[in-house]
């Protein structure tokens, strides 16, 4: 039986507040109600129901947010840092590695995901979960999210990030300078250098030759696993989200029954 891996939800707020916690009038994010249930409380029971994930912690500025998952047992809680980049850092120095990470803005997720993300993992230093745009649309039409174009394709990110080892400390560096403008494709490609830039803008860039350059600048290799999940690459960022969520939650419930 493979060794179970913790796993660490990213749940800080932005300074000043979250403008989406207090469109739902809520006190922070993670508590703005899904259905019925806290997010926070949706991506831990994902994890929990995972075989292959173990202890479960939580980086959060109000651990009373947290509180909505002690049914699960409870969970552990870390105090955040300034940017996701550095809460996972620090949650390494306390959790170490192998460490999964994700969101708590992540409520589609599903225990079956996570269990395709770690059984797919490449070998690499830093594995990062991506569905290609096809497939995201084919899922959710109505979605509008931010595709990074390659040659041979374009891709989402699906908020499931696996830090194998100490190596991956690198990486979060690199992560710590790009996500400033991880809405921006074109200023996250010039973070790798005006050759990934030139490349991209020629049609020419794969995703294999700029995670290869990012692995280079980060000291480790950087793999993804492409999920065939188009949802999982859905999150919660803006009021239409939530209301996506909320028909894509019905949609599953009533296909249950």
């Amino acid at each position: 039986m493979k060794a179970k891996v913790p796993a660490l939800i990213l749940a800080g707020s932005r300074p000043g507040g979250d403008p989406l916690a207090r469109h739902a009038g809520v006190p922070h994010k993670a508590a703005i109600p899904i259905a019925g249930r806290p997010m926070l409380t949706r991506v831990a029971e994902a994890l929990a129901g995972s075989d292959r994930v173990g202890e479960i912690a939580v980086s959060i500025d109000d651990p009373a947010a947290a509180g909505a998952a002690v049914g699960l047992g409870g969970l552990r809680v870390l105090p955040p840092a300034t940017t996701p980049s550095l809460s996972v850092a620090a949650a390494i120095k306390t959790l170490g590695t192998p460490l999964l990470v994700t969101t708590a803005d992540h409520v589609l997720l599903l225990s079956g995901w996570v269990d395709h993300f770690l059984e797919h993992l490449p070998d690499a230093g830093v594995a990062v979960a991506v569905a290609r745009s096809e497939i995201v649309m084919a899922a959710a039409a109505e979605t509008k999210r931010t595709f990074l174009r390659f040659r041979g394709g374009a891709y989402s990110g699906c908020n499931l990030f696996y830090f194998r080892d100490a190596s991956a400390l690198g990486a979060i560096e690199m992560w710590r300078r790009v996500e400033m403008h991880r809405k921006r494709p074109l200023k996250l490609l010039g973070v790798l250098g005006p050759i990934a830039v030139a490349r991209h803008l020629l049609g020419r860039l794969t995703l294999e030759q700029a995670l290869a350059m990012l692995g280079q600048k980060a000291g480790t290799r950087i793999g993804v696993v492409e999920m065939p999940f188009g949802e999982s690459a859905i999150d919660v960022d803006k009021p239409d989200d939530l209301d996506l969520v909320e028909r894509i939650i019905e949609r599953r419930a009533a296909s249950a029954v």
